[in-house]
């Protein structure tokens, strides 16, 4: 790629609030991921970037080239019994106990669909997709180009690490969490989109979370980054749509690793939280609209067991072994509540820091985690409580990590007299 660019113009241009040239963008990325551009100087661009934004269609070019520094998958021609297989997936913007795709994933490739999920891991509060499942014995999450298309083709769901897909993501998202700048919207928007259209995904759903335990605390900004979001997979030919939908309280009653994983095989069993149900459903919904099948219910995938049939496939097919107990920490402490009432709010931060303080998650990239860490939601808001009832459970493997947990969770939940105000679960569906 032709030299005739250097980071310092391109700072400059963007801190005096211009638009970065398409040209440029690209001489940027491939450079950066190449190593020609210093940390320092990338480091001062993604600041003049929080500061300035990008317009729609700078986003748009800088997502093209982030896409472009890696692999690109290509399902097109993907077909089962000799029939075309649509491939469409689903991205989270992070939320607490959202082990969603476990379940979601199953139910899709149940109704006939193929779901090829690039999926990361936790880091700070979130908790990851691929952390979860690895607390499967033997899953394995890397998987080659040609061994996921054969996958998707005989199972029709595989979750695996990005590995080389928008590699220049990858670097990106390191440097702007040590950076101050993950809080823009048009790297956010980029960042999830370059890795969901690399991995070759005919449709995809965003489900955009908000409140306290999400990313997204205000419903304005939740709505802009949805927009900007949808109009990236429009521009690269990728229909998508959104689902808004509450972060304040966990979803579930589980939030850790092997603890959510367990939760996940409750509902794909036909039971499971009211909300990890509808949710599921709701998301499998939207996906086997834009994968063009209808005429199929996706809850009776989890009430005939086809849905878990799915699942124990893909699990097999990447090395893993549910017949392995799923490990739970050895040390214990419970959380009971001083006096009966009903159960409030409960805080969906307050009880992502204290798993992440119990080992559920890392603080820095390539941290270990416990797979058997977390927290047991034992009443939700709005359920009765009995004075001296257990209201939590913490797992974790290091004793010492048990006092800082439950100092988290002070203040993060309350019992009262009366129940509180109920929120939807489904803020609202983009246009």
């Amino acid at each position: 790629m032709s030299e005739s660019f250097d980071a310092p113009t391109l700072i400059i241009a963007k801190r005096d609030g211009h638009r970065l040239p398409d040209a440029g963008i690209d001489w940027l990325i491939e450079a950066y991921t190449a190593g020609r551009v210093a940390e320092e100087q990338m480091s001062a661009l993604l600041m003049a970037i929080y500061l300035r934004g990008m317009d729609a269609a700078e986003t748009v070019r800088w997502t093209a080239a982030m896409i472009d520094s890696g692999e690109r998958f290509d399902f097109s021609g993907l077909r089962r019994d000799g029939a075309p297989l649509t491939t469409v997936d689903k991205h989270s913007t992070g939320g607490v106990g959202d082990k969603i795709t476990l379940p979601l994933v199953a139910v899709v490739a149940a109704c006939g669909a193929a779901v090829p999920s690039a999926s990361g891991r936790g880091l700070g509060h979130t908790g990851g997709t691929l952390d979860k499942l690895e607390s499967i014995a033997g899953f394995d999450v890397t998987i080659s180009g040609a061994r996921l298309a054969e996958q998707l083709s005989t199972v029709g769901a595989a979750v695996f690490a990005a590995g080389q897909l928008a590699p220049a993501d990858a670097k990106l998202y390191a440097l702007r969490d040590i950076t101050g700048t993950v809080d823009s919207l048009p790297l956010i928007a980029s960042s999830v989109m370059s890795k969901k259209l690399a991995e070759g995904t005919q449709g995809l759903v965003l489900d955009v979370k908000v409140g306290t335990g999400a990313f997204m605390k205000d419903l304005d900004d939740a709505r802009e980054l949805a927009a900007r979001m949808i109009a990236l997979g429009t521009a690269h030919g990728v229909p998508t749509r959104a689902l808004l939908t509450d972060m304040s309280t966990p979803l579930g009653c589980t939030v850790g690793n092997a603890i959510e994983v367990a939760e996940s095989l409750d509902v794909l069993a036909g039971g499971g939280p009211a909300d990890v149900v509808d949710l599921t459903v709701r998301l499998a919904a939207e996906m086997l609209a834009l994968a063009g099948i209808d005429g199929i219910d996706p809850a009776q995938t989890l009430r005939d067991g086809t849905a878990m049939d799915r699942f124990t496939a893909m699990v097999a097919a990447q090395g893993g072994d549910l017949g392995v107990p799923l490990p739970m920490g050895a040390c214990t402490e419970t959380l009971t509540a001083d006096r009966g009432g009903i159960m409030g709010d409960i805080d969906a931060m307050a009880v992502a820091q204290a798993a992440w303080r119990l080992g559920a998650g890392r603080a820095k990239p390539g941290e270990r985690v416990q797979h058997g860490a977390g927290v047991r939601i034992h009443r939700r808001p709005g359920e009765p409580v009995a004075a001296g009832q257990t209201l939590f459970t913490l797992y974790t493997d290091t004793a010492e990590r048990l006092a800082p947990a439950l100092a988290e969770l002070d203040g993060g939940f309350g019992v009262a007299d009366t129940p509180p105000v109920p929120r939807p679960l489904i803020i609202e569906a983009s246009p």
